[in-house]
This record gives structure tokens, sequence and C-alpha cells, in this order.
């Protein structure tokens, strides 16, 4: 078993993926996500994996198989900011474990390498967001000692016409 570099090769595999991270967060909320699709086309994969400070890993086991991917972003305050201090921060923007392979630890395995690759990246913090009805995520991520930095707050004002 071991996280690797996700290539060009592992899109179709990384769009299965994120169609599962898809219907967790339709299920949750389906007034704001649609039931299928993807966050990514496969052209927009194809542009993070060609970027350097957009890198995505995956983690594969001993045959090969992709049990769940990394995605994350290196962001750095502008030094010329007046209000905000000149960090770097990795921020996650999917973690994703196969529905079927959940509760194998693989979960774990891929923040503990984002944060060590935050480490070695001199990061100054770790962050990411999720979606306060996904209630496992939240305990998952507080397991791993994260905490809230900022709330997102809503108020619906409409109903949808399909509703």
């Amino acid at each position: 078993m071991s996280i690797r570099l996700a290539t060009f090769s592992d899109i179709p595999r990384l769009q299965e993926l994120l169609g599962q991270i898809l219907h967790v967060h339709h299920e949750a909320r389906p007034d704001i996500f649609k039931s299928r699709g993807s966050k990514y086309s496969n052209k927009e994969l194809q542009i993070l994996l060609e970027q350097a400070h957009t890198p995505i890993f995956v983690y594969e086991n001993e045959d090969g198989v992709l049990l769940g991917h990394l995605f994350v972003t290196l962001k750095e305050v502008d030094p010329a900011s007046t209000a905000l201090q000149p960090i770097k921060t990795l921020f996650i923007e999917d973690l994703c474990v196969d529905a079927q392979a959940r509760g194998k630890k693989i979960g774990d395995r891929l923040l503990q390498f984002a944060e060590t690759y935050a480490r070695d990246q001199q990061c100054y913090n770790l962050t990411l967001n999720v979606w306060n009805d996904n209630t496992a995520a939240l305990r998952f991520y507080e397991r791993h000692d994260m905490h809230p930095q900022e709330t997102v707050m809503e108020k619906i004002l409409s109903k949808k016409e399909s509703e």
C-alpha cells in the first residue's frame, strides 16, 4: 500500500471517487448538490495534475487499485498584504476513501500524509472545508485535532421550483 502522485491514467478512477463524494453531499444537501456529476471535468483534472501548487495524491493498495485520493492546494498570502501575515497554507480540496474501503484507516493515512507534506512545504497550517451535515467527516477531522477556523452561515430565502 502506498501514497503517490496521481497521473493522467488515474483520471477515470478519480472521477469514480469524486462521484462518491458528490453522492454524500447530495444526500445531505440535495438543494445544493446534484445527484450525478463531478466537481471537475477530465480537462480540469489534467490541468490540476500539471500544476505544482495543486498536487493530487492517490492511495493505492498492493494490487494497484486506487482506494482513495487527496487533492491539495498550496496557498500563500501575498507578503504585501496590509492585514494578513505572510503565511503558507496547505488546503485540502478533497479527501476521499472508496465507500467499500472505509474503516481500514486509509483516511487516517491520507490525512497524516497531508500533514507531513504540509510540514515539508514549510506550511504554517493545514485547512479544509467540511459541510456541517457531513457528521462522519466532522468527527473524523476532529479526531485528528482539527478545529473550526471560521463559520459560513446561511439563510435559505426561497424554495427551488422543483420542490
